[in-house]
């Protein structure tokens, strides 16, 4: 049953059922990890299912990218574990709030488009770590509750049910793609377990579910200054990270599907997400790439099934909870290994060796950060910091001055390459002050101005030749760098010549 709806700024063809089942599996994968999360913070886990509920319904209706699902994350956890440790969940909401008011202020901003600076290693990077630490949230999974690995009957009970969901999770697809398989694995495994009355851990082991309507409210905390700056440094982090993270799996979707999602949109659903989360008693969150390939690898590609999944869970909560709480955990386990398998960027394994070797370093540190530390918004601000300065430092060295003299006596420097702070030793060099004759022409045809560095060394080298009685014009600037200079006039002494037709200068009358 398809048919044609413009839903929202998307116009696209709906699969009603492929929606919904894929919302319905997204609903049951959120609910372990929303619970985990809420627990890392050292919060009650329905401050992690409201987050989940809230985050979902938001960003999957006025979201900037349709099928993709946002709700409680573990980077947001780890962020705020020492606010809650310290000043208690209603100082997490307040926190929340602010964060999202950030997001939305970068959204109106339209700083969505700075995610262009981030280069593909560290894409990669961030990828890899991500399937990394997917795959290792799942090993308590195999530990009792004191911590030991499982052994014996136990072990292998767990490794049969998470192997199986595995099995239909990579199986089902190749024989019909009209199920979600993620959903198969869970009811398979469900009618097993209850069939044979197998004794496995369920959902309800990690915590009870059961819950009411998030009817809004307000934080109680008071209204302070000093109530500002102790959320303020969690609220900016939250918001970076949550940004990051979102923009991040935005892009991966994006190749995935082969569509394009709105940056900045997402930014301000994300805000308004996260400050109605704060007002409705949630943690917050931001887009989670397993839930969205989940979603996705299920063959969801519109807004429905993130919604589906956001009251679903709602739903679950309120009055499912009893049954919701005997599913296996293996099922949920095998789908969130499916999904690191998946997320995992195999063919980054075949460049080493091909790619230039900054890359293959670049790829490393963001996935090294991203799985040791598990700050994910750190891994890529690491990664683009390093990406700067390789560039910077490759650009200075291209930096090359041709030489000549022309039939009027004059010396020309034409140079090739762009003059910025990390050039200007090497563009320098380029010059022979005594050495030359008394009019100089630098020629910029193939090289541009970019920085204060670049104005302020052509100040000097024109100082240098007026101390010795020798006159230099600079020529063909391009209008950007005629500008720069121009801006620049009233504190820095440069003799720029006008060529706005790119004419050949021979007068110096």
């Amino acid at each position: 049953m398809i048919k044609h709806l413009n839903f929202f700024d998307f116009s696209q063809k709906i699969d009603y059922r492929t929606e919904i089942l894929s919302g319905l599996t997204v609903a049951l994968a959120l609910i372990p990890e929303a619970v985990a999360f809420a627990l890392i913070a050292g919060l009650d886990p329905l401050i992690g299912l409201y987050a989940a509920f809230v985050m979902g319904l938001v960003t999957a209706v006025f979201g900037g990218r349709p099928g993709m699902i946002s709700g409680a994350t573990g980077a947001v956890a780890v962020v705020i574990t020492a606010l809650a440790i310290s000043h208690g969940p209603e100082y997490i909401f307040a926190c929340v709030i602010l964060a999202g008011i950030l997001q939305m202020i970068a959204g109106v901003l339209k700083l969505g488009k700075l995610m262009r600076l981030v280069p593909h290693p560290v894409v990669f990077g961030f990828v890899n770590g991500l399937a990394i630490v997917i795959f290792m949230a799942q090993l308590p999974q195999f530990q009792d509750a004191t911590g030991d690995w499982l052994n014996g009957e136990a072990l292998l009970t767990m490794l049969g049910l998470v192997g199986l969901t595995m099995l239909i999770m990579w199986g089902l697809p190749k024989l019909t793609k009209k199920f979600p398989s993620g959903l198969a694995g869970i009811l398979v495994v469900f009618g097993i377990v209850y069939a044979f009355g197998i004794d496995t851990r369920t959902v309800g082991d990690i915590a009870p579910i059961q819950g009411d309507f998030p009817w809004p409210k307000l934080p109680q905390v008071p209204l302070t200054w000093e109530m500002l700056q102790v959320i303020f440094p969690y609220s900016l982090i939250v918001a970076g990270v949550g940004l990051i993270e979102s923009l991040l799996t935005l892009n991966i979707i994006d190749e995935i599907t082969e569509t394009r999602g709105r940056g900045n949109k997402e930014a301000l659903a994300q805000g308004a997400a996260n400050i109605l989360s704060g007002f409705t008693g949630g943690m917050g969150g931001c887009a989670m790439i397993g839930q969205s390939l989940i979603n996705i690898s299920s063959g969801a590609r519109a807004r429905l099934s993130g919604i589906v999944a956001a009251v679903m869970l709602l739903v679950f909560i309120m009055f499912g909870a009893s049954l919701i709480e005997q599913l296996p955990m293996a099922a949920l386990t095998g789908i969130m290994i499916m999904v690191a398998i998946g997320t995992f960027e195999w063919a980054s394994l075949r460049t080493f060796g091909k790619m230039p070797k900054w890359d293959i370093f670049l790829m490393l540190v963001v996935t090294l950060i991203t799985v040791f530390l598990h700050n994910l918004a750190l891994a890529v601000l690491v990664g683009v910091v390093i990406a700067a300065l390789v560039f910077a430092y490759k650009n200075a060295e291209m930096i090359r001055a041709r030489k000549r003299i022309d039939e009027h006596g004059v010396k020309h420097y034409e140079i090739y390459g762009p003059l910025f702070f990390g050039s200007v030793t090497t563009f320098n060099s380029k010059f022979d002050v005594l050495g030359d004759p008394d009019n100089i022409i630098i020629d910029f045809m193939e090289s541009k101005v970019v920085d204060m560095s670049a104005i302020e060394a052509l100040n000097k080298i024109t100082e240098r030749y007026a101390k010795v009685g020798k006159k230099v014009v600079l020529k063909h600037l391009s209008p950007d760098s005629r500008k720069l200079l121009n801006k620049a006039d009233e504190i820095i002494d440069v003799n720029v010549a006008e060529d706005p037709n790119y004419k050949v200068m021979t007068d110096f009358v």
